[in-house]
């Protein structure tokens, strides 16, 4: 069964509380860091994210990137992110893929589960969070430790441009 997890990136930057505070001076980096984060979601879940962000916050026409192997989406000039992720959710909808939506608007969160998608709160989001990085830590330390085992010795550079490649940051 293929999992998607549709992010509404603003509304969690806005709830999140270390990235709150950041967008104030930084919306750039806050977005960065969300985006860094929601990678090592998909890469320790293996749940599909697509992050998706108001257009009235980026000038320009809406666009569509990829980084980390996530999908990153900029909405239409007066397309906003609950918009874009209802279509999503309707397009997308089908008896093999599950689809959550993380967002904190209430609103939003009745209209996706009216579509047959799952919400999941920012708080949940970001706990769910934490756990990963919990586990992401603990799988490094035990790679570490597993690595003073290893016969063949590596420097500290090729593990690490290694550990690039697995999570698809080339």
């Amino acid at each position: 069964m293929r999992k998607v997890l549709l992010v509404d990136g603003y509304n969690i930057i806005g709830d999140w509380p270390e990235l709150r505070e950041l967008q104030l001076s930084d919306l750039a980096g806050a977005r960065d860091i969300l985006i860094e984060k929601m990678a090592e979601y998909q890469a320790y879940t293996g749940i599909e994210v697509t992050i998706i962000f108001d257009a009235h916050m980026v000038p320009g026409l809406g666009k569509k990137l990829q980084n980390y192997d996530l999908n990153i989406i900029y909405t239409k000039e007066k397309e906003t992110a609950d918009e874009r992720i209802e279509k999503m959710v309707i397009e997308w909808k089908r008896i093999d893929t599950q689809i959550f939506v993380a967002t904190s608007d209430f609103v939003e969160q009745r209209v996706i589960f009216a579509s047959g998608a799952y919400r999941k709160s920012a708080r949940e989001l970001r706990t769910e969070m934490k756990q990963i990085e919990k586990g992401i830590e603990k799988e490094v330390s035990n790679t570490k430790k597993a690595k003073a085992k290893t016969k063949l010795p590596i420097t500290d550079e090729m593990a690490e441009i290694f550990e690039k490649w697995r999570r698809g940051n080339r």
